[in-house]
């Protein structure tokens, strides 16, 4: 499966999903299933190298920051979450993390306090070859491996530190608003 047909395949499942995570991971897993078994490996495939392409440690701050707290398994399915909000805005997160307090519903969270997680999308391409195969999705053996480094690792507690790295996170996260 090629970038495109990948991020096609996601814009075609938030259709008419007005932004419900789950919502998009069930479309998407019903798209993918209708589809060749060897587009569901594809997919399963880019979709193992947008995962290996977003550990940053950058990330992982803007997902502890926004979430309240992080674990490696959260930030999976942040990143998750991420992909479910296509492909502009998944590109410019991991390019600029920050960026993603441009973001309404970020920006919301910062007053409602909502977690921002799918681990429904990371099992899309599982999902799609069960219904398809009646069989599980086997193990890829050209998968693409995490980097081996993530970054340099800075304290997401320390105030400081979130400020420097992301100063318009930060502003949403860290400073109470105003009553």
């Amino acid at each position: 499966m090629r970038t495109d047909d990948f991020w096609t395949l996601i814009d075609q499942a938030r259709t008419g999903a007005d932004g419900d995570v789950e919502a998009i991971a069930a479309r998407a897993t019903e798209l993918l299933a209708a589809r060749d078994v060897a587009d569901i490996v594809g997919y399963a495939r880019h979709q193992r190298r947008v995962l290996a392409a977003s550990y940053l440690v950058d990330l992982w701050g803007a997902a502890y920051l926004i979430n309240g707290g992080c674990s490696d398994d959260w930030f999976d399915y942040f990143r998750g979450w991420l992909i479910a909000q296509g492909r502009s805005v998944f590109a410019r997160a991991v390019a600029e993390p920050d960026s993603l307090a441009e973001l309404p519903v970020v920006r919301q969270a910062a007053v409602t306090g909502e977690d921002f997680a799918s681990q429904e999308m990371l099992g899309v391409a599982t999902r799609a070859y069960r219904k398809a195969t009646a069989t599980e999705l086997p193990p890829d053996p050209d998968a693409v491996p995490y980097p081996p480094e993530i970054g340099e690792f800075w304290d997401f507690d320390d105030e400081g530190s979130a400020r420097r790295q992301l100063p318009r996170l930060a502003a949403l996260f860290l400073d109470p608003p105003a009553e």
